[in-house]
């Protein structure tokens, strides 16, 4: 379980992210935290504890900037992981955010399928980060850091579409064991041919392992398995 500090100022938003944490399998609430002496605290406290895995933190509080938690955080060597949750969108406040080592950036307001598809995105970085040896190879590095986009982030070739790459994968990620094209091609009404390109794509980006399937006649068919 991925322990989970909602940092937000405003008693309504604070209870409505909590919430939707409370919605996603992979995480556990560990606390709200309303101010930035607020979070220090809870993280000190959580050390000796349960450590705090992931803060989603708004960029403004009512005793310093989100960021300027961060960099105290990044300055005596917590390495615990943040997602801003915020309404900034002043582009220098997302590059200093960068900087600063937030992984993700969710700009307010936003539904719960949004927070749901970021935060899913980092469970799956998590997840190959835990599978991984000491040393990783070049495809395993690029898998992880790929893991943190969705796939509508990742540039997306010409000719394909952005609302059916989604719909795509969130067929894959429904399905227990692997598909072909044929078979992903059927209930979401496309060719074969359509399906493998999306399919290839995400592959390509990480999203979903690619591997031949036996047994059948003639060549081995190519089918498709979501990487959680």
């Amino acid at each position: 379980m991925i322990r989970t500090l909602v940092v937000e100022d405003d008693p309504l938003t604070a209870e409505a992210h909590a919430a939707y944490v409370g919605r996603l399998e992979g995480f556990e609430l560990a606390g709200i935290a309303r101010t930035l002496g607020e979070a220090l605290s809870a993280i000190r406290e959580s050390v000796d504890t349960t450590p705090i895995d992931l803060i989603l933190l708004d960029m403004n509080l009512p005793d310093g900037r989100g960021i300027d938690l961060a960099r105290r955080l990044r300055a005596v060597g917590v390495a615990v992981d943040i997602i801003a949750i915020t309404a900034v969108r002043d582009i220098e406040v997302v590059h200093t955010a960068i900087s600063v080592g937030i992984v993700q950036y969710l700009i307010k307001p936003f539904s719960f399928s949004t927070f749901a598809a970021k935060l899913g995105t980092y469970l799956e970085y998590r997840r190959r980060l835990e599978a991984s040896s000491s040393s990783a190879t070049q495809s395993e590095v690029d898998g992880m850091i790929a893991s943190l986009r969705s796939p509508v982030d990742l540039p997306i070739p010409k000719g394909l579409a952005s609302a059916t790459l989604q719909s795509v994968l969130d067929h894959v990620r429904a399905t227990d064991g692997a598909r072909s094209a044929a078979e992903v091609a059927g209930p979401l009404h496309l060719s074969r041919v359509t399906a493998r390109r999306y399919l290839e794509h995400l592959a390509e980006t990480g999203q979903v392992t690619r591997s031949p399937r036996y047994g059948t006649p003639g060549r081995p068919e190519l089918e498709y398995r979501w990487v959680g």
